[in-house]
C-alpha cells in the first residue's frame, strides 16, 4: 500500500502545479484585459485545468487497479 502511495504522488504534485499555473494565468487575463476578452481566453485555463484534473483522477484510479506502467502495454 506504501509502494502504491509513493506512485500517486507524482501525478497529484504535477496536477497541482499545472492547476495552478493556469490559475495564475488566468488571473493574468482577468486583471490584464478589458471586456469579454478576458472571459474569452480566461475558458481556456479553466478547461485545461478541469482536464487535468481528469486525467490525474484516472491515473490514480489505474495506480489502483495495479495498472503502474501504462507504457509496457504499446
Amino acid at each position: 500500500m506504501a509502494m502504491r502511495a509513493n506512485k500517486m504522488t507524482a501525478p497529484i504534485v504535477i496536477a497541482v502545479i499545472l492547476i495552478l499555473y493556469y490559475a495564475v494565468l488566468f488571473s493574468v487575463f482577468i486583471h490584464l484585459l478589458d471586456g469579454v476578452w478576458k472571459y474569452a481566453l480566461g475558458i481556456i485555463p479553466l478547461a485545461v485545468s478541469a482536464l487535468i484534473i481528469k486525467v490525474c483522477i484516472e491515473r490514480i484510479n489505474e495506480i489502483r487497479k495495479g495498472e503502474e506502467d501504462d507504457l509496457g502495454k504499446y
